[in-house]
Formats: C-alpha cells, sequence, structure tokens
C-alpha cells in the first residue's frame, strides 16, 4: 500500500498556485544543522532551483549542501590548477602531474553522483539526450538563412 500523498498534477490551478507561493518565498535555505560557506551558495541556489520547492526532504537538503560544497570546490581547485599548470616541479626539480588533477577527478565523480542521488543531473531536469538532440536541431533549423527572405515577414535576426 503506498504511503505517501498523490502529487497535484502539474498543470491544473492548484499546481499554479503552488508554483507561485512556492517563488515568492524564495529559494530553500539549509537545515540548521548544515553549514555552507559563503562561496557555496550560489551552487546551492541553483541546485534549489532544479526541483520544485515541494519535493525537496530535510535529508535531500543536507545531500545538496554536499553537492554545492563540492562544486565550489572544483571551482576553486580549477582556478588553482589553472594558474599552477597541469605539471609542477618536484623537490628534485622533475615535472610531475599536478596532485590536485586527482582531487579534482575525485569531487567531479562525486558530484555527479550527488546529483544522480538527488535528480538534479541532466535528464531529470531537462530530459533525455534525444528530446534535447531535438531541441538541439530545431534551433540549428532556425538559425540558417531562408531562402525566400521577405521583408514583410518577421525573422529572428542574430545580432553580433
Amino acid at each position: 500500500m503506498k504511503v505517501t500523498a498523490k502529487r497535484k498534477r502539474s498543470d491544473s490551478a492548484a499546481a499554479a498556485v503552488a508554483a507561485v507561493q512556492a517563488v515568492s518565498l524564495g529559494p530553500l535555505q539549509p537545515p540548521a544543522h548544515v553549514t555552507l560557506r559563503p562561496g557555496d551558495r550560489p551552487f546551492w541556489e541553483a541546485i534549489m532551483l532544479a526541483r520544485a520547492r515541494d519535493t525537496w526532504t530535510d535529508s535531500d537538503l543536507a545531500t545538496a549542501a554536499s553537492l554545492a560544497r563540492s562544486q565550489a570546490d572544483i571551482e576553486r581547485l580549477q582556478a588553482e590548477v589553472d594558474l599552477e599548470g597541469f605539471t609542477i616541479p618536484s623537490g628534485n626539480g622533475t615535472h610531475i602531474v599536478n596532485p590536485k588533477h586527482k582531487l579534482l577527478e575525485t569531487l567531479t565523480r562525486r558530484a555527479v553522483s550527488l546529483s544522480r542521488v538527488l535528480h538534479v543531473h541532466a535528464e531529470a531536469t531537462v530530459g533525455r539526450s534525444r528530446d534535447a538532440g531535438k531541441a538541439l536541431a530545431n534551433e540549428r533549423q532556425a538559425s540558417l538563412p531562408l531562402e525566400d527572405e521577405d521583408d514583410l515577414i518577421p525573422r529572428l535576426r542574430v545580432v553580433s
């Protein structure tokens, strides 16, 4: 027997009202027992926008905080690697692979895993890749110049 409450249809008036109320409340805050650093905040807010407000549980929020911290650490480490380079001199003068690469790889794998657990990865938020491919094909088709261009028919123009 299913014990969770039945969700409202996403195309109902009640769902529209709930969406407006959720937006007016602003982004969810982390639970009191979870600490975010200032640099984690932009990632936290992006993660919170990836799912409807009423779908987050306290456990999800704690996991989302770990994802936000991981993403912030990835950005910080990547900036350091960009400055230091892919290789660094070792104690004896030879060049070795920057050890921060291993940390970046570990953090990236963690972020991918946490994104899947939270269902905030691309397939969950955008849809299947074949559907995204169709959308991209539509955009490419729309960007092609038309053979029978008529000044009386409004067209989208790309401003460079």
